[in-house]
């Protein structure tokens, strides 16, 4: 069984309320869900958000859609990860994040792959010096793991970042999905305004075409916007 988590708040600093804002007429944090759901090797989806009443306005928008929510501490994002893997146990867990409406369902089945083929406790695609894009970020580790780093943690730090430890403290065996040539300096997240509005502009040229364009109809559509290329000063494709 493997578990994606996508944790989300409405409570961002630098863009409140970004999970929800309209992305070609649904929320943000919906559009993200239809490409999660892409994803083969994924069982199951669960939205972790906290119980903030702030938040219930998540639950409300992700229920519409089926898609089961599970509610815990605003700041203890690694024990909210953990109420949501008690209410639906899994032999894995996918953690995403809910400000990446450009995530790629097939690095999210590809980190999965390795870490099954592996056999190992935790999988990013994030190396250093070999990252894919900032938006398409996914981990994936052993619910034991999981379970390990959060009855073990003692920093802030771990209990907000949830897989801090798995991936730093060295007890943890590790492997990484690479990129090539490295694109760890694009950027498709969404963080600030200037993140939004190119995201936006890229559903609205790509999505009404095919509901399930791909990364690299992303950069295609970005070679041919060279003004998107830096938009808001850093690289987008």
């Amino acid at each position: 069984m493997i578990l994606a988590i996508l944790q989300a708040r409405m409570s961002s600093t630098r863009l409140p309320g970004k999970v929800l804002m309209p992305i070609v007429r649904q929320p943000m944090i919906v559009r993200q869900i239809e490409r999660v759901a892409r994803a083969r090797l994924v069982d199951k989806l669960v939205v972790a958000t906290s119980n903030r009443p702030e938040d219930d306005a998540i639950e409300a928008a992700v229920r519409r859609e089926g898609i089961a929510v599970f509610r815990g501490s605003l700041d203890n994002v690694q024990q909210r990860f953990i109420g949501a893997l008690d209410a639906h146990p899994a032999d894995h867990v996918v953690r995403l994040t809910a400000d990446c409406p450009l995530a790629d369902p097939d690095l999210i089945d590809a980190t999965i792959q390795l870490c099954l083929s592996k056999g190992v406790d935790y999988v990013s695609n994030t190396p250093n010096g070999h990252a894919h894009p900032k938006g398409t970020d996914v981990e994936v580790m052993t619910a034991a793991a999981l379970r390990q780093a959060a009855a073990e943690a003692t920093t802030q730090e771990a209990r907000e970042h949830v897989t801090w430890d798995l991936y730093r403290s060295g007890r943890f065996n590790c492997a990484w999905l690479p990129c090539y040539p490295d694109q760890g300096a694009v950027r498709w997240t969404v963080d600030r305004p200037d993140d939004y509005a190119f995201v936006a502009a890229v559903y609205d040229a790509l999505y009404e075409k095919n509901r399930a364009f791909t990364s690299d109809d992303v950069r295609a559509f970005v070679r041919s916007r060279p003004d998107l290329a830096d938009y808001g000063g850093d690289p987008r494709a």
